[in-house]
Order: structure tokens, then sequence, then C-alpha cells
């Protein structure tokens, strides 16, 4: 897991080298890693190279792959939105035409993913690309409805999640910014809530339906900074998954009845630990058990 910075719950840049030849920029936030870049050797010639998205953005993450869907699905370049800036990796996803928007609510982390002496995402492979500053629910409601084929909600920590992005209401805004054929992405990776059930309950609540993958992301691979990742996909119409509906991992999923719908005036983060709790009981039963039964 990521470590802490010195200051919890503020946003830190910090240099991590899990090996001295490897050293790696990376972008810690609360307790969450939100970015890394790989650090070239100074006399390295960098020519037209652009940097390699890493953490939860790596070529073969589920983010990607349903970046890679939208692409298809749209059959031309698209106009994606993202939630949650970070250290500007997906700029790296902004390319062969694709445009991209960023919504961040913290100045800082704008300072800091647009530094080039930090991270070069941003300078390298969209520099153009806008930062609109403030509280998504209140920046994406001034944007054109249907203005985006893919919006991505990539704003959630370990630490805390911003409970208001995750709710009904924000699920009625987020469609009505896509275009006819659109998808909404929502990253759910979090150490102690289990959150995918929560999105699909408040997608069926706006008559979308609803696919997640829990890990399985291709080429993870903690030493090279490549995580694995909880992604869920909601769309008005199956056929809008693209390739989702036939790749391996995305499984459908639907609102639990035992659990209401969260909404602004309404959440269960003891609920959404208890179920992640239970999951990992769940996991360790079974390993134990497999574990007996091969001895």
């Amino acid at each position: 897991m990521p470590p802490s910075p010195e200051s919890p719950g503020r946003a830190a840049w910090r240099l991590a080298s899990p090996e001295p030849q490897r050293p790696y920029a990376v972008f810690l936030h609360g307790t969450t890693i939100h970015g890394a870049e790989r650090i070239r050797d100074p006399d390295e010639d960098e020519g037209d190279d652009l940097p390699e998205p890493l953490t939860y953005y790596h070529d073969g993450s589920n983010l990607v792959a349903t970046i890679n869907a939208a692409r298809a699905r749209a059959g031309r370049p698209i106009k994606f939105a993202v939630i949650g800036l970070g250290a500007g990796s997906l700029a790296c996803r902004a390319q062969d035409g694709n445009t991209v928007t960023f919504y961040e609510i913290d100045p800082l982390v704008v300072r800091i993913a647009r530094d080039s002496d930090r991270f070069t995402f941003l300078s390298k492979c969209a520099p153009d690309a806008p930062i609109v500053i403030g509280d998504a629910r209140l920046t994406l409601a001034d944007t054109p409805d249907g203005a985006y084929d893919l919006i991505i909600v990539d704003a959630f920590s370990s630490d805390a999640i911003p409970i208001h992005l995750l709710t009904r209401e924000a699920m009625a805004l987020y469609v009505s910014k896509l275009s006819p054929n659109g998808m909404v992405v929502m990253h759910l990776s979090n150490r102690h809530l289990e959150l995918a059930s929560v999105a699909a309950g408040i997608a069926q609540a706006n008559g979308l339906s609803t696919r997640v993958k829990d890990g399985g992301d291709e080429g993870a691979d903690d030493e090279e900074n490549k995580y694995t990742s909880t992604v869920a996909a909601a769309v008005r119409s199956e056929a809008d998954f693209g390739d989702l509906a036939t790749s391996d991992g995305w499984t459908v999923a639907q609102g639990d009845p035992a659990q209401w719908v969260w909404t602004d005036d309404y959440s269960d983060i003891i609920g959404a630990m208890l179920r992640n709790l239970q999951r990992k009981t769940a996991v360790t039963s079974k390993t134990v058990v497999t574990s007996r039964t091969t001895e």
C-alpha cells in the first residue's frame, strides 16, 4: 500500500526510489498515490518520447480499458472529462485526436501537476487541456449537456471520499453531460470501503446499466508503480459498453435491494466499511481453506 506523507490529509509531493537506478516522482495525497512518473537519467535522450502513465493509468489498467472501449464504440476520437487531476497522468490518454478536460477542487494539486520539474504529463501530453478549478458538482453543471463521450470520476481516496460525487443526484448530473452513447466511469479502489454496490445503486436509480471490474489489471506490477484497481462503468444501453461487455472480468452489477441508494441526503459509510470487512474475511477464509486442501 502507498506510504503516508509527512502531512496527512494534504497534497504532498515526494520522490520514491524503490531501486536507485529507477527513481520515480510519486504524488501522494493523503495516504493514496495519485500518480507517478519515472525520472529519466540526466544523460538519457528523451527525444519526442512522452512520459509513461503509471499507477492506475498504465496501458493494461482497467481505467484505460474504459477509454479504449469508449473510443471504439464512438468510432472516432472522443471528448472526455476527468474529475480529479492527480499528477495529470490521464493527459497522456488525450492522444490521437482525443481531448480531455480536467475538473479539480484543489489549486495546490493543479500547481503540482503543472510543475514540469515534478511531473510532465500535462506539459508534454496535453499542455492546452482545460483545468476547471472548483467543486465538480458545481463546475460540471455549467458544461453544456451532451458535451462528453466519457466522464471519469477519479476523486476518491482511501482517506475519505467526497460523498456528494457518489450519489443519485451526482450520477444524474454526469449522465446529462454525456453524449447519446457515452459512459460514466468511477474509480472505486479503496482500502476501507466497498463502493462498487453503491455505484451500481446510483446508476440503476438513473436507469443505467453497470459493469464492474475488481482487479485483474493487465501488466500490474507494484515494483513498477503499476497497480490493480476497482472500476465501475455505467451506460444507458448494454451496447454502449462496447468491448467491455466481452472482456474478461467486467461483470454485470446491480443495486442491492437491501441497501438504500445513496443520495445527497443519505449515505452509509459504516455499511460500506462492514461490507469491505466481510469481503476481506471471505477472501481470507477461502485462502485458508484452499491452503488446507492442498496440504
